[in-house]
């Protein structure tokens, strides 16, 4: 940014900092100008009198952003106090000093732990002999010193144990700068990497890293490159180019750690690569190349690969392929295709597979013993919980870790004897205070969509909140991409339901909670389905007497903010108050500008709208594109300047112009945070004060002030 445009922006902010903060009533909203932009094609015109807002380094852009978030603070400021409670009572819940279950990896025993007060991970290790003290490995904290961001990944081990590689991102927009330390040491090495992706693998060499580049642009994972050690990063090979811009690729280490894996991925095609890691500088061959809707994953232990495919089997089913020879003639199936079970991914060990499966909207382990001894379920009793492996090192080992958790059940560690069926609790998350799981109810009900179809709920209340339609309800869903949103315990909804809210998740279609098909009837030309699901799903709640009709709330981040912006559009009427995180909401104009980062990459997603019949569908439901003279329900939206996956000028535009059809006198607020991208801020504290933000606006509307 020049120079001069610095000095404006300090000016700027210095003088939103030190502005009195007038009485609600007497504030007037930001209105920012209209600047005429034609955006044409297909014979169509559309008018985009906030387009300029795309410009991060203009100082009118960002004097418009904090006048909003002055607006907002001012609009917020009779529930100030309360806002500070909810952060404090969720602080309160949470142990500060706690650590996670340590896991043993070649000779250590591995952890990471926080210190109360702090708000970062420190990632430690110990010999694996009784007795053996500490290594820190590294304190996020001291990286984090003097920043208002800072974010880890790629944290990795040499072979020998000696060198740690990790990643670090200070601004949020998921472009990391890949460090290295001797563990013997404790020194930082020279060299230093930016603009990866977050990813990084060792090779058995101890010396070489392959890891994955971001395009600076569009932030697309692009290239795999290959460095050693005190060598110029400039000089880095490049061992692997994706060419097509709507893959990304990104490297991965085998269960036997014998191979390294490229895999290039699109929505609907994969192509994987492999090579042996002990010959870092040879060619990686490619294990089945890629075709037209089919995507698989393979992994390999004990000198087989197992491999995760839909060929000819929306809900996948698995292989095995021995040896080196991985001609489709030579795949032998292991599980076959039901169409009433979605096979989600599998954990390979010496004696069993471990296949994560879903059936009937919920998640279950099944074992299987290599040698045809064994078939069975772990079972659960709840009506809706989530289940899932958790990393085992050791492939040799008996003991499947695994993780389970349920609206009521904190997230709970066990291990399970594959051999003798033994179980054995390792830890439950604790939460501190009052919290007694018998106090709150959870229930797993299906609501009847407008074509039929039958859609699941996950609900949770207080046991002592009334079932006769006089509760406030905050309806929640995703659906997009095949992510399922799944019924796990979240210590930050405590607050809501000791007030008297009961809290449901809409699994509506676009996630893959009931299968494949559950995605398919959600996306691209079926898209709506996902909008009307929510609907529907609302109007249950109401009907069966969750919730009160006066006091129904909505609740979607990133493609889920696109989701309740459509709905806003469609049934304005029927929720009191919407919360949209990181909305998505401009989604023709986003997905044309195909510099924008991610964009072509979704094409398979939302459709390509340089087509014709693909351009028409999106524009018919696209929040910004069908902004209306209407009473909208009281909304906030919330955004991050630095967001590289839903840039914050699309939930800025939609609010810009929301306030020129604004009908009423309902809120309207919009809150960005200055410092952060897409996940907000990366603080385990400060992003609690982001969830108190949102309850107090809950609250406010619901009118409970204390």
């Amino acid at each position: 940014m020049p120079q001069a445009k610095v000095a404006i922006c300090l000016f700027l902010l210095l003088g939103l900092v030190f502005q009195p903060v007038l009485p609600a009533q007497d504030l007037v909203p930001p209105h920012p100008t209209k600047i005429a932009r034609e955006l044409a094609i297909h014979g169509d015109v559309r008018n985009d009198e906030y387009y300029w807002l795309n410009d991060r380094t203009n100082p009118d852009v960002i004097s418009y952003l904090n006048q909003e978030n002055v607006y907002t603070r001012a609009k917020m400021a009779d529930v100030a106090e309360l806002e500070t409670r909810l952060f404090d009572e969720i602080v309160s819940r949470i142990k500060q000093d706690d650590s996670s279950v340590p896991y043993e990896d070649e000779g250590y025993i591995y952890y990471t732990r926080f210190n109360e007060g702090q708000q970062y991970p420190i990632y430690c290790r110990k010999v694996a002999v009784e007795g053996s003290e500490e290594t820190i490995l590294l304190d996020v904290n001291l990286l984090a010193e003097g920043k208002s961001y800072c974010n880890v990944a790629a944290v990795q081990v040499s072979k020998d144990n000696r060198l740690l590689a990790f990643a670090v991102d200070y601004v949020g927009r998921l472009q990391y700068t890949l460090l290295f330390k001797d563990l013997v040491t404790n020194k930082l090495l020279d060299d230093s990497i930016s603009e990866i992706n977050g990813s990084a693998e060792w090779a058995d060499d101890n010396k070489t890293v392959f890891y994955t580049l971001n395009d600076p642009q569009t932030l697309r994972s692009w290239q795999v490159k290959r460095h050693q050690l005190g060598t110029d990063a400039a000089s880095d090979d490049v061992v692997f180019e994706e060419t097509d811009e709507e893959f990304n690729c990104e490297i991965y280490k085998s269960r036997s750690r014998e191979f390294l894996f490229i895999a290039s991925t699109q929505t609907l095609s994969t192509e994987v690569r492999m090579l042996s890691t002990d010959h870092p500088t040879g060619e990686f061959e490619i294990f089945r190349s890629r075709e037209e809707n089919h995507e698989y994953s393979v992994d390999h232990l004990g000198g087989r690969f197992v491999v995760r495919s839909n060929l000819d089997a929306p809900n996948f089913r698995l292989f095995q392929v021995s040896g080196q020879d991985f001609r489709p003639e030579k795949w032998e199936e292991l599980i076959g295709h039901r169409t009433d079970t979605f096979i989600e991914d599998f954990d390979l060990f010496d004696r069993f597979l471990v296949v994560s499966e879903r059936t009937n909207a919920l998640t279950q382990l099944r074992i299987i013993a290599n040698d045809g001894s064994a078939d069975d379920r772990l079972p659960f009793a709840e009506p809706a919980f989530v289940v899932n492996s958790s990393p085992t090192p050791d492939p040799e080992s008996l003991w499947l870790r695994y993780r389970y958790t349920s609206l009521t059940t904190p997230n709970s560690t066990f291990e399970y004897n594959m051999a003798t069926r033994e179980k054995r609790f390792l830890k439950e998350e604790p939460v501190l205070g009052d919290f007694r799981r018998e106090n709150y109810r959870t229930e797993r009900v299906w609501a009847t969509a407008r074509d039929g179809v039958q859609v699941p709920v996950s609900i949770v209340y207080h046991k002592d909140t009334p079932r006769n339609g006089t509760a406030p309800c905050l309806e929640y869903a995703y659906g997009s991409y095949g992510s399922s949103m799944d019924p796990s315990f979240q210590v930050t909804l405590l607050p809501l339901l000791d007030r008297g809210f009961i809290y449901a998740i809409a699994h509506i279609r676009g996630g893959q909670e009931m299968g494949r098909n559950w995605y398919e009837t959600g996306k691209l030309l079926h898209k709506k389905n996902t909008f009307t699901d929510f609907i529907d799903v609302g109007k249950f709640l109401i009907e069966n007497k969750f919730a009160d009709p006066n006091r129904l709330y909505a609740r979607g981040g990133s493609a889920g903010g696109l989701l309740v912006g459509a709905v806003v559009n469609m049934a304005p009427e029927q929720y009191h108050g919407v919360i949209a995180d990181v909305p998505f909401v401009d989604v023709v104009t986003t997905m044309l500008d195909d510099t924008i980062p991610l964009t072509t990459f979704e094409y398979d997603e939302w459709g390509n709208p340089n087509e014709k019949g693909y351009y028409d569908y999106m524009l018919s439901y696209s929040p910004y594109d069908n902004v209306v003279d209407a009473r909208y329900p009281n909304l906030l939206v919330t955004t991050g300047l630095h967001d590289s996956q839903v840039q914050y000028w699309e939930p800025a535009k939609w609010v810009a112009r929301l306030r020129d059809h604004w009908k009423g006198d309902n809120l309207l607020l919009l809150k960005t945070n200055m410092d952060a991208g897409h996940g907000g801020a990366s603080g385990r504290f400060d992003r609690y004060k982001e969830v108190a933000f949102r309850y107090a606006f809950l609250l406010k509307l619901a009118g409970i002030k204390e």
